[in-house]
Parts: C-alpha cells; structure tokens; sequence
C-alpha cells in the first residue's frame, strides 16, 4: 500500500504547496551542486594561473557526461517508479529502482575503464594542448578514472528517492556531498594546504561523491520498512517491460546530456584558438550561467513526480496546475536574473579571476549567454513533462532540435559572423525556437489527455 503521507502530497496537497514541497529542495540542491562546481573554478582561480583554470574547463564536457548515465538510469527509473505508484503496482516500482541502481554502478565502472584507457585521444578531444594537457588530466584522474562510479551513483539515488516524494531526503543527500567539497576545495587546492592545484579539485570531489553515496545508504537502511526503493540484487531483473520502461524515457534524456556534451565540447574548440585567457574566460562565465539555469532545473525535476503520478491517475486538472505554476515562477525568477546578470557582467566575472584580459571576455560572454535563460526554464519543464510522462520520443527530438538542428549550426555561423563573442549568442537562438515550440507541443499533450480521460483510456500499463 502507498504510505498515507506519500498520497497526500501526490493526490490531496493544494498544488502551490506540492510544488514548494517537492521543488524548494531539489532547487536549494541544485543551487548548492552549482557553488560546488562554482568552488572548483574560484579556489583553482585563485593561483591566477589561466592554465589551471584552464583544465578544469576542458574537462567538463566529461564530466557533463555523466549525466548522461544520471539520466539513463536515474530520470528512466525515476519516471517509472512515479508512475508505478500512480498505478498502485508497487512490483514495478521495486524491479525498476533495483534496475537503475545497479546499472548505474556497472556504468559508472565502464566508464572509469574507457576513460583511462583512451585518455590521450581524449585530451586532444577535448581541446587539451601541451599546455594545458598534464592539469586537465591531474584533475581528470580523480574526478573520472576514480570517481565515475560514486559520482554517477549519488546522483542516481538521489532521483530513486525524489521518486517517492522524498524529495527533502534527496536534496540532504546531495548537498552533503557538495558541502563537503566546498570545504575540502582550499585545502587540496591552495598553496597553504596541500598545494595540488587542479589535482586537488578533484580530489575533493572524489571524496564528497563517497560521502554522498554513504548518505543514501544509511537512509536505505533506516527507512528499509518504509521506502519503495530497493536495492536487493534479487531484484536487480533484465524483465522487457522494465528495460523499455526504463530506456523509453532514460535513453533520450540520456542522448540529450551527450549532446550537451558534444555542444559544450565544440565550444571550447572554438574558444581554445583564442587562447587560454579566452578558455578560462568561458569556462568562468558558464559556471555563473549555471546558478539560474540548475534552478531552472531543479524546479523541472522537482516537479517531475507530481507530474507523473498525476499522470498516471488520469488527474489532468492537477497536472495542468502544476505546470502552470511552476512555469509562472520560473519564467518571472529567470528575467530577473538575467537583468542582474546583464548589468553585474564584469563584477561577478572578476569574482573568479582579476585578470584584465579575462575579464573583458568574460563581460562580453556572460552578456551572451544570460538572454538565453527565459527561454531555457520553459524548454526544461517541458522536457521534464515529456520524461515524467514516460514520452522519451518527444525529449529526444527536442534534444536533436537544441543541438544538432539549431545550437552547433549556431555556434560555426555566429562565431563567423562575430568571431569568438559570438558563441555566447548560440543558446540564445537556440532555446528561443524552442521554447515556442514546447508551448505548442504541452498544450497538444494536454489536449490528447483530456480526450482519453472522458474516454476512460488508462495510461500505464
């Protein structure tokens, strides 16, 4: 039976009170895990070495990969579960948790393996030069080669957990980890503590993911009578309906976070020709882009298990609601972001580094990149609809629209119109398009709902 507390958060909580219950911490987590990435690039910034700072740009895109995985297994088993227990078939919502959580270790591994393994066509992927090449693998190796596994399995746990309304549980999880890091950052960093530069960064990370990990195992285990998430291995089932389940909706979240990848990656090649003033200087300025944007992203998988469980029970007018009110936050919290952003550009670049030459560049970029982000929250809750309605088909081909259609062409024809500030205005026309484009799409998902429930059709099977 669902837990009294659990039904009625998902099916008798007034909408605006659902939303702050299951968003506020997944949105304060996400803010956190954006001032522990901020952390690696203000402490590695303050040696004042470009090339420092440097590395830990480069080596993004890799670690923006793992969210792929995240997303595979961690958003695919998520959706299910929520659905699952809209449906009251509390089997599914054990095999697929027990499914995501093992695959996501058995990943995690994998990745480690290849990433050492290729680690120098890799670097030279990734823009690393003979410069820049020996920092960007030092912070590599703990991040990656070590630290894959944890890193990807915190995350994964985090989403199990969320599945079931836990979202507090989920969000403490999450930030004790990034608090961590924060707090280890200046000791393995700085030249008073350990003195391992980019090195230390990592290092950092590597420890708080195992610490995060340890905090969704001590919950398990406290809360063994009274969670739905299992991580028995008996349960861990290659079933049909699970894998599909799973991979319908973890498969193109998981492809829309390689794109990110490879939009992130064409990116630094572009910037790399300009030097490493100019790398550092986008590396900076998309770390601040990420504090509103991990809001932005917060709020969308916040919401991700109301929105499934309402779907799942055919309760469309609470669905309704709580897309529009989320979206009415987002949208109003984002413009007025992205004012601050416009007019603060050059103080909270030279934040990070006081170097003339990177703070120029980082003004010009962060100018770019901030008219993006009233466009970029509608496009996020949009595709987290389509993921928590188990619509993995939609997410994909707006994954295929951001960046193969519209952003990649951008970035080539933009920065050959405008060389190197032009990159900054990619995203801009790229989530423009978008957002227009998602509006239409949810409101043709909710016409169709509303046709099958005076139908009777259920939607889970």
């Amino acid at each position: 039976m669902l837990d009294k507390s659990t039904v009625e958060l998902f099916e008798r909580t007034p909408v605006p009170k659902a939303v702050m219950k299951l968003a506020a911490p997944t949105v304060l987590s996400s803010l956190v895990m954006v001032f522990y990435n901020l952390a690696d690039t203000y402490f590695v910034g303050m040696l004042n070495d470009p090339i420092q700072n440097a590395a830990v740009t480069l080596a993004a895109p890799v670690l923006l990969a793992f969210n792929a995985v995240n997303n595979l297994f961690g958003v695919g088993s998520s959706s299910m579960m929520s659905r699952a227990l809209g449906a009251k078939d509390f089997k599914t919502v054990s095999l697929s948790s027990a499914f995501g959580f093992y695959s996501s270790i058995i990943a995690g591994i994998l990745f480690s393996l290849v990433c050492f393994i290729f680690s120098s066509p890799l670097l030279s992927l990734l823009g690393a030069n003979s410069e820049t090449a020996q920092a960007t693998w030092e912070y590599m190796f703990w991040t990656v080669v070590m630290g894959a596994a944890p890193a990807i399995l915190n995350v994964v746990m985090a989403y199990l957990v969320r599945a079931e309304g836990a979202s507090l549980h989920a969000s403490i999880g999450t930030m004790s980890g990034c608090i961590l890091n924060i707090i280890l950052d200046p000791i393995f960093i700085m030249p008073w503590g350990l003195n391992m530069g980019a090195g230390g960064a990592g290092l950092a990370t590597f420890i708080s993911n195992c610490v995060a990990c340890l905090y969704f195992f001590v919950l398990l285990f406290f809360k063994r009578n009274r969670t739905y998430v299992c991580i028995n291995p008996k349960m861990y089932r290659f079933k049909k309906y699970i894998v599909t389940g799973v991979c319908g909706v973890g498969i193109p979240a998981s492809i829309q976070n390689l794109l990110n990848v490879t939009g992130m990656t064409v990116l630094n090649n572009f910037t790399s020709v300009f030097g490493s003033d100019a790398v550092a200087a986008m590396g900076i300025t998309q770390k601040i882009n990420m504090v509103p944007m991990n809001i932005a992203m917060g709020l969308s998988q916040g919401i991700m298990p109301l929105i499934s469980y309402s779907y799942a029970s055919l309760n469309v007018e609470r669905m309704k609601k709580t897309l529009v009110f989320s979206l009415k936050i987002s949208v109003t919290f984002l413009v007025a972001m992205s004012v601050c952003y416009y007019v603060a550009a050059a103080p909270l670049t030279s934040m990070f580094m006081e170097n003339e030459s990177i703070v120029a560049y980082g003004t010009r970029f962060l100018r770019g990149f901030c008219l993006g982000l009233p466009f970029l929250c509608v496009d996020f809750i949009g595709v987290g609809v389509y993921q928590a309605c188990g619509m993995g088909e939609k997410s994909f081909v707006f994954a295929i629209l951001r960046k193969i259609v519209l952003e990649i062409p951008a970035l080539y024809i933009l920065n050959r119109l405008f060389p190197l500030y032009g990159l900054a205005y990619a995203q801009f026309a790229a989530e423009l398009i978008l957002a227009v484009a998602a509006v239409f799409v949810l409101r043709n998902i909710f016409k169709k709902l509303e046709r099958q429930k005076k139908e009777k059709i259920p939607e889970y099977e």
